[in-house]
């Protein structure tokens, strides 16, 4: 498995930025796909965005198009997830997650290993 700490959350008003970090230890990180998945109180888990090892294809969730990024930085062993235009329906606790597939990174059981998760609060 891969060790994941998420970093960058916190408060923030309707129409502001964070941008979240994960830094991952313990396989090659340039051969893992890595994810965001998030979950609201009450509500399961859902796919954010996906980056995959395979030259770095992304994938996004239709609410976030346009808003969020997501990048890797393999020399730091980190993935990046810009959010732009928050809004109070983003309000969750995002979770990084690594996986050694490059395919199907929508699905929360392609991944083995996850991150204790950071909290995004979005004020109106």
């Amino acid at each position: 498995q891969v060790q994941l700490v998420e970093s960058g959350g916190g408060l923030v008003q309707a129409g502001g930025s964070l941008r979240l970090s994960c830094v991952a230890s313990g396989r090659t990180f340039s051969r893992e796909s890595m994810g965001w998945f998030r979950q609201a109180s009450g509500k399961e888990r859902e796919f954010v965005a996906a980056i995959n090892w395979r030259g770095g294809a992304t994938a996004y969730v239709d609410f976030v198009k346009g808003r969020f990024t997501i990048s890797r930085d393999n020399a730091k062993n980190t993935v990046y997830l810009q959010c732009n235009n928050l809004k109070p329906e983003d309000t969750a606790v995002y979770y990084c997650a690594a996986t050694p597939d490059s395919d199907g990174l929508s699905y929360y059981a392609r991944y083995d290993s996850w991150g204790q998760g950071t909290q995004v609060t979005v004020s109106s």
